[in-house]
């Protein structure tokens, strides 16, 4: 082992042990991440890696020593200790580190190693100088690791350090490791891009790093304990090692040899595994009054220093606190800024501390937690900073108050679309007090609405319907708008209808939320009813309504959704010119209004994408679409929702992408299953009807088909627009079927009934796309004048209303027809120029097999054989998408062998792992493996058992 230089003047042995580097330990994860990022600033002339104690420092620059050694570069390092911080043992320490390269490095700087750095102030740059030197004339690049440089406070040594980086020639590189700022001047190398700065942030564990450390000290851990962990510990190191050992330890304790109990239920039980760490190397370091002041914070997620001098009531203070918590950040003693656009800077405590701090907190008496808790809640809520102000609140025993806070902000969060916010407000409240307030549950029943909980969301408002003062007509009137509201996001007409005597006349006193939601509703339900003018008076012969100042443009009560209800009611009549011109003209709008009109931008594109489709822009209506499904699905009423899928269906299928059309087809009716929507789930199977027969799979048409007459049966009884509404996509499908058997005088007879009923009910988009059908019925029964006035109705009605796709998709040889119309009939030149429009949307010949599309086409039985028990549950589909992630595909190349589109292969994935009941890749291919499938080969998921 080497040893320190004597002081003699011939140094040719060291005279004490030198520290070594730390061995890596077993278990520890590769940070490839930050090596690299150490690898390619192995030439600048300063690294600097600095954190908190257990952030994985000294490991890291091992690693990165371990690196460097096949690169022909020497390492000399220092571990220092806090004996090292007094200069001569300092520069005694120094030498006999590098002389550990090579002893001929150091001859000449020993020689001076003897002199008191009090007798002479040169003695340490002419030591400095006789280094660098020395090491100038190395062969090799040197790296020289201080280690624990935090040890280090004498000003002399800081001098000698400084020196070492002012005059290092180019082989020499410093590596500075410490656990606080390290206090010397490198600004000129900051400018000369010559040093690599690597602290808490860079140190902290990536999710994908805690898991692969979970993993190789406990085995598989499943993604949500592996999540729950990580933000615990803040992917600290050696939080996340004290958490194994104390499992470990329980483990052990309680007779098992493998993890029983997952994290996520027993995180931070106690604080104990934490609490000696802490006190040794954090709160040991701060004096009372400092630690005083973590501990009266500790109940707040962040702060500022004029907030802990309110806490404190030591309002002159604020000084003292900023410089407190700037050295507390500067030193790494886990207090770690955070972003904000406030002057003052905010931090926040690391997580584990923070419970460490609650700890001793909760063992202050209660009047002085209730006195701390309520100057926290007038602090926060005079800046306006709800969800603190309320949570403090409620802690400080002041609920009540608590609540006319939320009662007074709310509205304007809905305005500004902060719905989140007011959703987190509404949790802060203990539920007790919820209940006990009327404003609140009214608040709750919106909550629930923006997240579709709607089961929840009936149950809060059939209460409030109970309990509502009869006397008080604006809030009777307040919770039958709300009960009509779920009646639409729930597509139920009938319901909605109900409600319409108590709708139809606002009192004078009538919340304007409530009378904007109101007028949206009645807009929705005339055009439903076909009341077009009705949906669109109502719109237009309202006051413009304006909510604690700001006008009512955003939310689902919004001017903007009403404007957009009114461009669905002239698409639903047909007039598709007119619903663009709104749409867009809604869009640019709600695009500059931001976060508060999400609800009227999503709702509009949904519908604008459908009208751009019926003008031939399949191009543009998908990509309206395809970016936000998700949100749509989400948060849009189901009138959008289905525009979405069946739009999106119908320019795959014209595309040639089958599997992509039903994989659209069969998210729609998962959507309307969920929420029990069955006007939704009927046009899901009214398509799928038609499809299958287009590619000759009469068995799963009938099948799609005896489900969708199952449900037409379902809703006989009712007269409203819904079930009527399903009844005709019923009829239509029965008579594609009818076509398909033959039957075309079944069929002619059919479409003259739904024509007749659809001209009735003013859907004159839906008369033109039956009149093509018929004009080809009548054409095949060789009723040739018939089926010419019939397209010639058609093209007129087509024309007047902009319509290009109703009339071209309605059949497969509608083009053929339309084509041999143009050359017999005198059209003028209006209708003529009308007819090249139509001839123009033609698609491209099909030049996949069979024109079905990259995977070819589908029969009723299916191309595998049968399924065993255990995966009836997944559909053909699903067992392509398992098996090539069996295989370890990527979702982009699943997607591109399977001819989908990768937001299509996520949610095939999402419904794979709900089945699974997995919560990731790695876990549904273990689980399929536990179960003994073999889907690993390219002949189909067979069972190994």
């Amino acid at each position: 082992m080497p040893t320190r230089p004597s002081r003699s003047s011939t140094p040719a042995a060291p005279a004490a042990p030198v520290p070594d580097a730390p061995r890596q330990a077993a278990g520890i994860i590769a940070r490839d991440r930050l090596l690299g990022r150490m690898m390619a600033a192995r030439q600048l002339r300063c690294i600097v890696v600095t954190g908190p104690a257990g952030s994985g420092k000294s490991t890291l620059v091992a690693a990165w020593r371990q690196a460097l050694v096949p690169l022909d570069s020497d390492v000399a390092w220092f571990a220092l200790a806090a004996a090292d911080n007094e200069p001569a043992r300092f520069l005694d320490g120094l030498l006999a580190s590098v002389a550990q390269v090579d002893p001929a490095l150091v001859r000449e700087a020993a020689q001076l190693a003897g002199t008191s750095v009090d007798a002479d102030p040169d003695a340490v740059e002419r030591l400095a100088i006789s280094l660098v030197r020395g090491i100038a004339s190395h062969p090799r690049d040197l790296a020289l690791v201080f280690d624990d440089l935090h040890h280090l406070g004498h000003p002399a040594i800081h001098e000698a350090l400084q020196w070492l980086l002012d005059y290092a020639p180019p082989n020499l590189h410093l590596v500075l490791v410490s656990r606080g700022t390290v206090r010397l001047s490198l600004d000129r190398l900051r400018s000369q891009s010559q040093v690599l700065e690597l602290d808490l942030r860079d140190l902290r564990f990536t999710l994908a790093e805690t898991g692969e450390f979970l993993k190789a000290q406990l085995g598989d851990v499943d993604a949500r304990t592996v999540r729950t962990l990580h933000e615990l510990s803040d992917g600290w190191v050696a939080g996340l090692r004290l958490f194994t050992v104390d499992w470990k330890k329980k483990q052990l304790e309680a007779g098992r040899s493998a993890p029983g109990e997952p994290f996520a239920r027993v995180p931070v039980r106690d604080a104990q595994a934490f609490l000696q760490y802490f006190e040794q190397e954090v709160l040991s370091r701060l004096a009372p009054d400092e630690l005083d002041l973590l501990v009266r914070v500790a109940p707040c997620t962040r702060f500022c220093a004029s907030l802990c001098v309110a806490l404190l009531d030591a309002p002159d203070a604020i000084g003292q606190a900023a410089t407190l918590l700037a050295r507390l950040e500067d030193d790494d003693l886990f207090v770690v800024p955070v972003e904000s656009r406030s002057p003052e800077t905010w931090y926040r405590l690391h997580p584990l501390l923070r419970e460490t701090l609650r700890e001793r907190f909760a063992t202050l008496d209660a009047a002085t937690r209730q006195v701390v808790h309520a100057r926290a809640f007038a602090w926060f809520r005079a800046r306006g900073l709800l969800e603190d102000a309320v949570r403090h609140a409620v802690q400080a025993g002041e609920s009540a108050q608590a609540v006319v806070l939320i009662d007074q902000c709310a509205p304007s969060l809905v305005v500004r679309g902060e719905r989140n916010e007011l959703i987190a407000l509404l949790r802060q409240l203990p539920p007790q007090e919820v209940l006990r307030s009327f404003r609140m549950r009214l608040w709750t029943s919106r909550s629930q609405m923006f997240q579709r909980d709607l089961d929840a969301c009936q149950h809060t408002l059939d209460g409030l319907a109970r309990d509502v003062p009869e006397s008080d007509a604006a809030l009777r009137f307040y919770v039958a708008t709300l009960q009509a509201a779920l009646a639409v996001q729930r597509d139920d007409i009938d319901a909605a209808l109900a409600m319409l005597p108590q709708l139809q006349v606002a009192p004078p006193d009538a919340d304007p939320l409530a009378v904007g939601g109101r007028n949206n509703i009645l807009s929705w339900l005339y055009s439903q009813r076909g009341e077009y003018e009705k949906a669109r008076s109502v719109q237009s012969e309202g006051a413009p309504l304006v909510v604690d100042g700001m006008p009512l443009l955003g939310t689902a009560a919004g001017s903007l959704q009403g404007r957009s209800l009114v461009g669905m009611s002239y698409a639903l009549e047909g007039r598709m010119t007119q619903a663009e011109r709104i749409y867009r003209a809604v869009l640019v709008e709600a695009e500059q209004g931001g976060k508060a009109c999400v609800d009227a931008y999503h709702l509009t594109v949904g519908l604008l994408a459908d009208v751009l489709y019926e003008l031939n822009d399949t191009r543009q209506a998908r990509a309206l679409l395809e970016n936000r499904l998700e949100v749509i699905e989400r948060i849009a009423i189901p009138d959008a929702v289905l525009r979405a899928f069946r739009l999106l269906a119908s320019a795959n299928w014209q595309d040639g992408n089958r599997q992509e059309a039903f994989a659209h087809l069969e998210r729609l009716e998962d959507y309307a299953v969920k929420h029990k929507v069955d006007r939704l789930l009927a046009h899901s199977l009214a398509e799928q009807v038609h499809y299958r027969l287009l590619l000759g799979e009469t068995a799963a048409a009938e099948a799609a088909l005896a489900r969708l007459v199952a449900i037409e049966a379902r809703h006989a009884a009712s007269t409203s627009s819904a079930p009527r509404e399903i009844s005709e996509l019923a009829q239509r499908a029965r008579i594609r079927m009818a076509v398909a058997h033959g039957d075309l005088d079944a069929a002619a007879a059919q479409l003259a009934d739904i024509v007749a009923q659809c001209e009735t009910r003013g859907r004159e988009r839906i008369v033109a796309h039956l009149l093509v059908k018929s004009a080809v019925i009548e054409a095949r029964l060789g009723r040739y004048e018939s089926a010419r006035q019939k397209l010639l109705e058609a093209l007129r009605r087509g024309h007047r209303l902009g319509l290009l796709r109703s009339l071209v998709d309605a059949d497969p040889i509608a083009h053929e027809l339309i084509d041999e119309l143009a050359k017999t009939e005198q059209l003028g030149p209006v209708l003529a120029f009308y007819v090249e429009h139509l001839q123009a949307t033609r698609a491209q010949p099909d030049t996949t097999t069979g024109n079905t599309g990259s995977t070819g086409p589908r029969t009723a039985a299916g191309k595998r054989g049968a399924m065993p028990a255990t995966l009836e549950a997944f559909s053909e589909r699903e067992i392509d998408v398992l098996r090539l992630l069996a295989q370890s595909m990527p979702n982009k190349k699943i997607a591109r062998a399977l001819g989908l589109s990768p937001e299509t292969v996520k949610w095939y994935l999402s419904r794979i792992y709900g089945k699974l009941r997995v919560s990731g890749r790695d876990e549904a291919v273990a689980r399929v493996r536990d179960f003994g499938w073999d889907v690993g080969g390219t002949g189909g998921a067979t069972h190994s058992g």
